[in-house]
């Protein structure tokens, strides 16, 4: 997605809030010992019992010779591995909400080329055991995060399953197009274009080469991952490299968009900072394993001193086919047959409206508000409505097409966010994008110190609740490739579009119901909400346009324009 700030709205809260105490560095632990493919690490164990293991190299440094290349494998080493603190993070520019990350500098380059590393979380007696592994992708418009970012010890423990935390090339490692990496490949894989793709796949055949030394199956194992992260699942799930890697899928607030060679390269369409321009900036493809990092990001334009626009999720032949990620899924390509679940946040938009001078303005410099809380839900709503066709509607009914049972949908409802001195995050940001992850994790950590305000005392007791929950559907779903827990049965999307809604009891609780939505459907909506006045209207459907034309089409608006 283009200029998609993942922390933008709350942004301020971090930068206001952050804590700059340095972690301590946990004491390795020899009841930690384990025996990896290439060599012997120790652990530590966590405060509520899990066993730990940070930064475990599942392949080389990508720097040098190995940059814009297929990712070789891990050197093996001698003696014990203390693998105790995490590794350093994939290049990125930070930005607030990867600052809660020691030692990073809001807006400068950060990270090492050397970071595919992964961190594994085990009950205490996982070890002899066959238990199921739950591999987190994580999110950030695949120009930004890490995996210390989500920690999932709480939800290995309550579960009883292992989680596995993994890193994989952000931004322009992670994704470049370029004849001449094609014409100087030494093996099919370096013709890939998505290279982040292709580290998540060498991070799943490590997973089959040692789960079972931490007491994982590596015959049950389940993709979980939300926003790019959920992009990168749906590409694992139609990319021949990836097959038998994995049994099952869970795409939290997940798209998928993809480009041709061609858009990615520049010789098509008008993607910013196309490969063949970034090469002519770099100074030839000669330079592309020389060049040092600074140079490499510095070849791309830098958006407000923090996000890079360049093309994401291309269609290389390689990692994925050579089509659309939504013809793939419409039956283009063979697509993986194991059970999926897809869905969203009811208010993902607010995320990234927060902060839209056109919808909320500040308060004493800091704090933001609606101008007009009744548009800014509106725009919200439908924003949030033409999100989940795209990720779920459109997802979920493509594969039952194709005669799949086994696909499930939800969408996340709590809204109950606290305040912060004159911000209500409850109006401000609602069920907004990326608020379920604690949730699904059991730990409430999302933005640092702020996250007290966030996620404030009055609602731990439901918020617990809620937590456990989720963390138990996604857990049966990896346990079985079913969701339904004992006394919460959660429908098939089937032919009518079914839906659980995840939320407090004090709003419903979670519960069935029918939620198949359509772009006309919305377009239809829009067009009768007498709420919002014509121009109102317009506004709403010019807004949508980065969904789909459809709403656009169908509205009598003098001009629509993407905002």
């Amino acid at each position: 997605m283009r200029k998609i700030i993942a922390s933008a709205a709350l942004a301020s809260l971090v930068a206001c809030s952050q804590n700059n105490t340095p972690e301590a560095v946990p004491e390795a632990d020899p009841a930690t010992q384990r025996t990896t493919a290439t060599g012997d690490v120790v652990g530590f164990v966590e405060a509520n019992g899990a066993h730990v293991w940070r930064g475990v190299p599942f392949a080389a440094d990508t720097s040098g010779k190995n940059r814009w290349r297929a990712p070789r494998p891990a050197e093996a080493w001698e003696g014990i591995r203390e693998a105790v603190e995490f590794s350093p993070t994939c290049p990125q520019i930070a930005t607030p909400f990867s600052g809660t990350i020691e030692g990073f500098d809001d807006g400068e380059l950060e990270g090492n080329e050397d970071c595919l590393k992964l961190d594994i979380y085990a009950p205490a007696d996982a070890q002899g055991q066959s238990l199921p592994v739950m591999v987190w992708i994580h999110g950030g418009s695949n120009v930004s995060g890490a995996s210390q970012l989500y920690r999932g010890h709480n939800l290995a423990v309550n579960e009883n399953v292992i989680v596995v935390s993994i890193q994989y090339r952000l931004g322009p490692l992670g994704f470049f197009s370029h004849p001449a990496l094609i014409e100087s490949a030494a093996q099919e894989r370096d013709k890939a274009a998505n290279f982040a793709v292709l580290d998540a796949i060498a991070a799943l055949e490590w997973v089959q080469a040692n789960a079972s030394a931490f007491g994982g199956n590596p015959d049950n194992v389940t993709i979980f991952g939300e926003s790019a992260g959920g992009h990168d699942v749906a590409a694992l799930l139609i990319s021949p490299l990836a097959e038998g890697l994995y049994h099952r899928a869970i795409i939290q607030s997940g798209l998928v968009d993809s480009l041709t060679p061609a858009e990615a390269r520049g010789e098509e369409g008008d993607q910013p900072n196309p490969s063949f321009a970034v090469t002519e900036r770099l100074g030839g493809p000669e330079r592309f394993h020389t060049a040092t990092l600074a140079e490499v990001f510095d070849a791309y334009e830098l958006e407000d001193g923090m996000w890079m626009e360049l093309p994401r999720m291309i269609e290389d032949g390689v990692s994925i086919p050579a089509m659309p990620m939504a013809e793939a899924f419409a039956g283009g390509a063979p697509i993986a047959d194991v059970p999926t679940i897809t869905g969203t946040n009811r208010d993902e938009m607010k995320l990234f409206y927060a902060f839209d001078d056109r919808l909320t303005k500040p308060v004493f410099s800091i704090f933001r508000k609606p101008i007009d809380e009744d548009f800014y839900n509106s725009v919200s709503h439908y924003a949030g409505r033409a999100w989940r066709v795209r990720s779920v509607d459109g997802v979920a009914s493509a594969l039952g097409a194709q005669g799949r049972t086994d696909v499930w949908a939800y969408r996340f409802d709590w809204d109950e966010g606290g305040t912060f001195l004159f911000t209500d995050f409850s109006k401000l940001l609602g069920a907004a994008h990326a608020i379920e992850i604690p949730f699904v994790f059991n730990r409430f950590s999302l933005i640092g110190q702020g996250d007290q305000y966030l996620f404030s005392k009055k609602t731990e007791a439901s918020r617990q609740e809620l937590s456990q929950a989720m963390g138990a559907h996604w857990a049966a779903f990896a346990r079985t490739g079913n969701p339904d827990l004992a006394g919460q049965a959660w429908s098939t999307f089937g032919t009518e579009g079914s839906s659980i809604i995840f939320d407090t009891q004090a709003d419903g609780g979670i519960r069935n119901e029918v939620t198949a939505d359509s772009f006309a459907a919305i377009a239809a909506d829009l067009q009768t909400d007498e709420t919002l006045t014509d121009e109102q209207q317009c506004l709403i459907a010019g807004a949508l346009l980065f969904w789909s034309e459809e709403v656009a089409a169908n509205m009598d608006c003098p001009s629509v324009e993407k905002p």
